[in-house]
């Protein structure tokens, strides 16, 4: 008798843990992406700030990540990197943040914080990890800069802004005071429009979701072509042989393992 009373106090015992976990599960979650967001990268990453909505890492001196979040069906709360690069008082923006609340937060960082003028937004794809703010950015006028292939698929996709974009075919030279930044594009990969930036005063590329961090998974393959996602991977290797630093779409920055890691992934 005393054993079938064990074992009900243990069973008992157990849901009791289950259930008390379960409202838990999302905010460790949640946790664990911010977590996840300040660890020590191979770049001298640090956080200059900080909110529920946005997380922004200088990675050199003319070099930031943004971080910001999305919830989606598949993957749950997913963190979105972009690139702000700064230079004499004056910043470029590559992807915004995943809303327009972390898109202002972003804009009065860079304007009061950094006390720079945003010269121009570029997203780096279509997807709604890359434009969800940019009706934020174009509120204040800045310039927006993309692909002719973004802005025919966000057309197709029936997404809307207020004002147009300024496009180009397959690259793009921006100024940033007296440095150059630039955009191009290598093929298809995770969509048909991904392009990459290279800012070589500080051999940065940021990749987008066309690079992956070093042991992701294959992630969203909606809009992707596997089939040539290692081949544009490859030309952009070749392309920058002196490349320092990459940022991918998600997850931690590095070296150029993020590239030797993507193709090995989709090869």
């Amino acid at each position: 008798m005393s054993k079938y009373i064990i074992i009900l106090f243990f069973f008992l015992g157990f849901m009791l843990v289950s259930c008390n976990g379960a409202p838990n599960k999302q905010k460790q979650t949640n946790q664990k992406l911010i977590d996840q967001t300040e660890e020590a990268s191979k770049t001298e990453s640090v956080i200059v700030y900080k909110t529920d909505n946005l997380i922004v890492h200088r990675l050199s001196d003319h070099i930031y990540q943004h971080v910001s979040f999305l919830n989606t069906n598949d993957f749950g709360r997913v963190a979105c990197n972009g690139m702000l690069v700064v230079n004499e008082n004056e910043a470029i923006i590559f992807d915004t943040p995943t809303d327009d609340e972390s898109s202002q937060e972003m804009i009065n960082y860079v304007s009061k914080k950094l006390n720079c003028e945003i010269k121009a937004v570029v997203p780096t794809h279509f997807h709604g990890d890359c434009v969800g703010g940019l009706e934020t950015f174009l509120k204040y006028n800045f310039s927006a800069y993309a692909s002719n292939k973004t802005i025919e698929l966000l057309r197709v996709k029936g997404k809307e802004f207020s004002r147009p974009f300024y496009g180009f075919a397959d690259s793009l030279t921006l100024s940033i005071g007296s440095k150059k930044a630039y955009v191009e594009y290598f093929g298809e990969g995770h969509t048909k429009d991904n392009v990459i930036a290279y800012f070589p005063q500080d051999n940065t590329i940021f990749g987008g979701c066309l690079i992956k961090e070093v042991g992701a998974t294959k992630g969203n393959l909606e809009d992707a072509n596997v089939m040539a996602w290692s081949s544009t991977v490859r030309k952009i290797k070749q392309k920058y042989p002196t490349a320092k630093m990459v940022i991918p779409g998600h997850g931690i920055a590095g070296g150029t393992e993020l590239l030797d890691y993507t193709v090995k992934l989709f090869d």
